[in-house]
C-alpha cells in the first residue's frame, strides 16, 4: 500500500510525465499544477460551505459571526495557495502563477528550469543601458517537494543507479533536466519536481526552434489584487468582529 507522500508523488510524477510527452509531440499550451493542492481546495471549500450555511441557519450570537469570518479567512487563504498556483507553458511566454503575483516571461529569456524545493526558472536578458545583462531566479508555487520526498526519490535513485567500480572516485551529482548549467548548488532535487522539469524543457525547446531569433525581454510581474482582496478583507472583517 502506498503511503500518503508516495500517491502524491505518482499522482504528480504521472501528469508530469503525460505534459513532458504532450510537449515534446507540439500538442496547444501545458497547465501544471499540484493535483493534491487541487484535492485540499476542493475538499475544504466543501466543508467551509457546509459550516457556513450551518452557522447562517442556526448561528445567532456574536461567536457565529467570528466563525463565519474565520471560515472565509481560511479559505482566502487556501484558495490562494492551493487553487491558484499553476505553471502555463504558452507558445510564446511561460507564465508562473503564484497565490498573489503572475510572472510573464518570454522563452527566449529563459536560461534554465531548475528542480529545487520548489521549479525555478534562471531569467536573463540584454540591458537597455549598457553591455551588460539583466538578470532574475523566480520561483513557482505550482508543485513542490517535501524534504522527506526529496530523501525517497534520492534513495530510489542511488540504488537503482549502477555502483562504480572498487576504487573509481567521485561521486554522481543531481542532474539537471534543462537549461545552462548553475553553480555548484546542493538544493538542487528532483523528487515531485523533476518531471515538471523536463516537461517545461522539452517544450522551452519546441518554443525555441520555432522562433529562434526572437528578443529576450525582462519577465514582467504583476499583483493579483483579488487574490489579496480574498485574504485582506476577511482578515480586516474578523479583526472588526472580534473588537466589537
Amino acid at each position: 500500500m502506498l503511503s500518503a507522500d508516495q500517491e502524491q508523488t505518482t499522482a504528480g510524477g504521472r501528469a508530469a510525465g503525460d505534459a513532458a510527452r504532450q510537449a515534446s509531440e507540439g500538442v496547444g499550451p501545458l497547465t501544471l499544477r499540484s493535483p493534491f493542492a487541487a484535492a485540499i481546495w476542493w475538499v475544504w471549500l466543501v466543508f467551509a460551505l457546509a459550516n457556513l450555511i450551518d452557522l447562517a441557519v442556526q448561528g445567532r450570537d456574536h461567536f457565529s459571526v467570528v466563525a463565519a469570518f474565520i471560515l472565509l479567512l481560511v479559505t482566502g487563504v487556501v484558495y490562494t495557495t492551493a487553487r491558484r498556483p499553476r505553471i502555463i507553458a504558452g507558445d510564446d511566454r511561460l507564465t508562473i502563477v503564484n497565490p498573489v503575483r503572475e510572472h510573464q516571461i518570454g522563452w527566449a529569456a529563459v536560461t534554465a528550469v531548475e528542480a529545487t524545493d520548489l521549479v525555478r526558472v534562471r531569467c536573463e536578458w540584454p540591458a537597455d543601458d549598457a553591455a551588460g545583462r539583466g538578470n532574475r531566479v523566480i520561483y513557482s508555487w505550482a508543485v513542490g517537494s517535501s524534504r522527506r520526498r526529496q530523501a525517497n526519490a534520492e534513495l530510489r535513485a542511488n540504488r537503482a543507479r549502477p555502483r562504480p567500480p572498487r576504487g573509481a572516485g567521485g561521486g554522481a551529482g543531481v542532474s539537471r533536466s534543462y537549461g545552462a548549467p548553475a553553480d555548484n548548488d546542493e538544493s538542487l532535487v528532483m523528487g515531485d519536481v523533476g518531471p515538471v522539469v523536463s516537461a517545461l524543457g522539452a517544450y522551452a525547446e519546441r518554443a525555441r526552434a520555432v522562433t529562434p531569433r526572437q528578443r529576450a525581454r525582462p519577465p514582467v510581474s504583476t499583483w493579483y489584487w483579488p487574490a489579496v482582496a480574498a485574504i485582506v478583507i476577511p482578515a480586516l472583517a474578523l479583526v472588526i468582529a472580534v473588537l466589537a
